[in-house]
């Protein structure tokens, strides 16, 4: 099968990494970063391209873009992991549609198309009989959306619960554990490279809420949008919150939660029993699908990283391979 790859961050670079290494059926026939793009119909050397980003800092010719291949290439998945924006959901959403109108199938690990444009997309792929995957939008290499989608299928989801940011439950962390300020345990969140240069997406909330709204879209009845999520995030918590909680045996994390019924949708500071099953150390992620059927299913694991995101996407690439050879009889 073969494969188009936009994007050569570290998600990117660790996803040519692990095809590269492991014989999973599958050919890269085109790469583009942000200034070039290289395509051959036949495959291209994976070794080389990432040299080149290495030495040069970019990957093929710069005479081509990204929408070149998408719109030229020769490939039958197009992964889409080029950075997010949440407010507009470009440039990934521009090629997302436009690979989905050639009728091809779409991994991505881009949270902005998917959080802002679900509904749109989801129809364009239907129409287009192709398949969208966005496992990696979510909890890195936990598998939610395959949970949600498959393992749970039959099951009405009431709600759900989780630990989304890895940032946040860090300095949470960190600040219980050895009484340091926010400020201190957010500049050893950066030091340890758990924290961008501008964290405000994550200590005020709005990545997890990014993440709780494509949850919600994927077993929610009717579409929801960033905006329709109660957000606050950890950035006005003190050492005194923490002590209170740990007095009465408890702690607290970002907890986002999203249950139909009551039509919540929030993203906030909980207090929780240290024997919670969310209560997860460091940067992991935890989430908690409560079901009509099935009960209360918690899924831990890292919530990020280059191989761990791969991990996701190389699963929705084998999804797909497998309904690409015709092993998968279910209408897309």
């Amino acid at each position: 099968m073969k494969v188009a790859i936009l994007g050569m961050g570290s998600v990117g670079k660790g996803l040519m990494q692990v095809i590269s290494e492991r014989d999973l059926g599958l050919v890269v026939t085109a790469v583009a970063d942000s200034r070039s793009a290289i395509m051959d119909r036949d495959g291209i050397s994976i070794d080389e391209v990432l040299e080149a980003k290495r030495s040069r800092g970019y990957c093929g010719d710069t005479s081509l873009s990204a929408m070149d291949v998408v719109m030229k290439g020769s490939y039958d998945v197009l992964v889409e992991v080029t950075p997010t924006n949440a407010l507009t959901g470009e440039p990934g959403l521009s090629h997302i549609l436009a690979a989905l109108d050639r009728g091809r199938h779409v991994v991505t690990s881009n949270k902005g198309p998917i959080a802002r444009e679900y509904e749109r997309l989801r129809r364009c792929a239907a129409e287009k009989g192709v398949l969208l995957r966005y496992e990696a939008t979510v909890g890195g290499a936990i598998p939610i959306i395959h949970t949600l989608e498959q393992g749970l299928a039959g099951n009405r989801v009431l709600a759900i619960f989780g630990v989304l940011n890895g940032t946040c439950n860090y300095i949470l962390c960190r600040m219980a554990a050895e009484g340091l300020s926010y400020e201190q345990a957010l500049l050893e969140a950066r030091e340890m490279g758990y924290a961008e240069a501008d964290p405000t997406y994550d200590v005020k909330g709005i990545d997890p809420a990014i993440k709780l709204v494509i949850l919600a879209n994927t077993f929610w009845k009717k579409p929801v949008q960033l905006e329709d999520v109660e957000v606050t995030g950890i950035d006005m918590l003190t050492n005194d919150a923490l002590r209170l909680a740990e007095e009465q045996d408890c702690t607290i994390r970002l907890i986002a939660e999203a249950i139909p019924d009551r039509g919540i949708l929030r993203v906030a500071p909980r207090l929780l029993p240290l024997s919670h099953p969310l209560v997860v150390d460091g940067t992991l992620n935890a989430i908690t699908i409560e079901t009509d059927m099935a009960g209360e299913i918690t899924l831990i694991g890292k919530g990020a990283g280059s191989v761990e995101t791969a991990s996701a996407i190389i699963g929705d690439l084998l999804y797909i391979r497998d309904f690409h050879e015709g092993r998968h009889k279910k209408t897309p």
